[in-house]
């Protein structure tokens, strides 16, 4: 079974996006795993953040976690739908893609120790 591996928020300025949840939620945010251009929400099942965005979108980006991205991408395809081209990152591989309807979610092969 594939479960949701984490998720991001998109948002015009990470410091007020910070400022608002923290105040609201009182999440706090791991600087460890945080950049200029993303802000780790820490301690959260399933993980999630925030990342920077030059346009503002009214939706969440879901990360599905797998064991085998390469795997997965070419099933999509094979259902008629689309992927990207997997890309790497300190927390593992990731990558856009879309079902057969242009519906996008993304998919996330953790590094190890992830």
């Amino acid at each position: 079974m594939t479960n949701l591996g984490y998720f991001t928020l998109d948002t015009l300025d990470i410091d007020k996006a910070r400022a608002f949840y923290g105040a609201l939620f009182g999440w706090t945010f791991d600087p460890d795993a945080s950049k200029p251009t993303y802000a780790h929400v820490a301690d959260s099942n399933p993980p999630f953040g925030f990342s920077k965005v030059e346009r503002a979108r009214d939706f969440t980006n879901l990360y599905f976690r797998v064991d085998d991205i390469a795997a997965v991408c070419a099933r999509i395809s094979e259902l008629g739908g689309k992927a990207a081209i997997p890309s790497e990152s300190p927390s593992g591989l990731g990558a856009v893609v879309c079902d057969d309807q242009g519906v996008s979610f993304s998919l996330w092969q953790p590094a190890p120790g992830f």
